[in-house]
């Protein structure tokens, strides 16, 4: 009989214990989906005081001697919302900061080479052998802060296998090659690339992103698109030629996305419940979402959200530029953005809110009910990227009804069915897909959705389609779950196929919730400072 398949996935951050973005997201969705498909799976995370804060049940279980950082402690517990084993790498020194990965002023903490080489030095400790800690088949790293531990691992002489999975190639972890040694880099691995394939040099620095992908046995990203794309010199940031040495071990598997979380008939933090069989509480999270960010209350004109990190690889400089004539051509128009970036592009988008007021509200930032009142109260969700390895947002906002306007590229093609207006039908078109960066693209596209949006049969089953479109752990997980058999005698500890059984769109509640407190977007950052 196969023995029980063990998976140790290696990662920065994890919901809801920490969270940057969709890195953590994915890690702590997914892990809790790998467990239900009756996989052993741990994450082992760094011990930040939110993430000590947040755990049950917590107990030491080893004592680490020797990592690049120095001495840590292993902390066992439980995610407070699944109950999902977590490893928290305890190492004050390194991790209990304000920040994740960057100061209060935005910078990136100047020991991140060091942070994280411990982490991953830690995840090959483990599947090394330490009491108390079940032996891992399977350790599953992500991103590139994790990259090292593929390397660790064979250094170590373990034996388990080892997957590395690219979240965003823009990010790549790379330090002074000086530094290597200091964090137990062998020499020779520390030379040209010409000189050792095993080298994780590129390009005269230490590549921590580039050693997950030579050193790890498979290689995924977090689409399908993107795994293509990475591999040509417009998406491969310079790596595209390590990437093709290595394609031979490098597939895509698409994101899914908690279910349950991101669900209008339940979700406790949107103003009234509702389903795709009856979207009428959609009118109320409307009404909400204006009241929140400042914006007129008015039921029926097309409210367009933005969701996202402001910065040039999400176009927030040509989306900035753009809102202004789309105000000007659509004249009730209205716009709510949620994110936060680079300051010019903060900067202006204040100036937007304050030229526009009633029709244009802004807030710089995160907040987790805001996201969710966005989602569930805007008609469509405008989602630039010059590149996107998967995206979430058009998922979340898909599930509630929210149309997406995306660019053609990477996860957002995969998961997007265009709707080409010409053709005069829907079809199984769940949104819309531009293609290039400019100006008139983005307007273009917005144009198309209002065009759409004034036909209310038409705009029915664009959101009936969207809110249809089967996007959790399932299929994901099964490919994993194979990718990882492919490598181990190990199996799943079940034998039946893992069903999300949180994706049925439930009849909406009877008693709707109030929406949250916020008589503005700026009362709202005000609050939250």
């Amino acid at each position: 009989m196969p023995t029980p398949l063990n998976v140790l996935l290696v990662a920065p951050e994890a919901t809801p214990l920490a969270k940057t973005g969709g890195l953590g997201d994915m890690v702590g969705a997914y892990g809790a989906a790998l467990r239900d498909a009756g996989v052993a799976a741990l994450i082992l995370m760094p011990a930040y005081p939110g993430a000590l804060a947040g755990v049950l049940g917590a107990t030491r279980v080893a004592r680490l001697s020797g990592l690049p950082g120095g001495d840590g402690v292993i902390i066992r517990a439980r995610m407070p919302d699944t109950g999902l084993s977590v490893l928290l790498l305890q190492m004050d020194h390194l991790y209990n900061r304000e920040g994740i990965y960057r100061d209060r002023h935005g910078r990136d903490y100047v020991d991140n080479l060091v942070r994280f080489a411990s982490l991953a030095a830690a995840a090959a400790r483990i599947a090394r052998g330490i009491r108390g800690i079940g032996r891992p088949d399977i350790v599953h790293a992500h991103d590139w802060h994790t990259g090292l531990t593929p390397l660790f691992m064979k250094l170590g002489g373990v034996q388990a296998r080892s997957v590395f999975t690219i979240h965003n190639l823009a990010f790549q972890g790379n330090y002074p090659l000086t530094a290597g040694e200091w964090i137990g880099v062998p020499p020779e691995l520390l030379v040209p690339a010409l000189s050792d394939e095993r080298s994780i040099e590129f390009y005269g620095s230490l590549s921590m992103i580039k050693a997950g992908i030579v050193h790890a046995e498979r290689v995924t990203t977090v689409s399908e698109r993107y795994a293509r794309e990475i591999l040509t010199p417009r998406f491969g940031h310079l790596m595209e030629g390590v990437l093709n040495a290595e394609a031979h071990k490098l597939s895509g598997i698409t994101n899914g996305i908690d279910m349950q979380t991101w669900d209008p008939s339940s979700d406790p933090l949107i103003a009234s419940h509702y389903s795709v069989d009856n979207v009428a509480g959609k009118y109320a999270c409307k009404r909400a979402l204006q009241q929140a960010f400042g914006l007129t209350r008015e039921p029926f004109v097309p409210l367009v959200a933005i969701g996202s990190r402001l910065t040039e690889q999400k176009l927030a400089e040509v989306v900035a530029e753009a809102i202004p004539a789309m105000l000007s051509r659509h004249e009730r128009l209205q716009f709510a953005i949620l994110g936060q970036g680079d300051a010019q592009i903060e900067r202006r988008m204040r100036e937007l809110a304050a030229q526009w007021q009633g029709r244009v509200g802004t807030y710089i930032g995160y907040d987790e009910t805001l996201a969710h009142m966005l989602h569930a109260g805007a008609d469509m969700l405008l989602h630039a990227s010059r590149f996107e390895p998967c995206g979430l947002t058009q998922l979340y906002a898909m599930r509630f009804g929210t149309i997406p306007i995306a660019s053609r590229v990477g996860g957002l093609s995969d998961t997007i069915v265009d709707y080409a207006l010409e053709l005069g039908k829907s079809g199984a078109a769940n949104g819309f897909l531009f293609e290039g960066e400019t100006v008139n693209a983005v307007t273009d596209a917005v144009r198309r959705a209002i065009d759409a949006f004034k036909n209310p049969s038409l705009w029915r089953a664009l959101q009936r389609n969207a809110m249809m479109r089967e996007s959790g752990w399932g299929a994901p997980v099964r490919r994993y779950i194979d990718l990882y058999c492919g490598l181990t005698d190990a199996r799943p500890a079940v034998s039946r196929p893992f069903v999300d059984t949180r994706t049925a769109m439930a009849a909406p509640r009877s008693t709707a919730r109030p929406a949250p407190q916020l008589a503005s977007a700026e009362a709202a950052q005000a609050a939250a400072q």
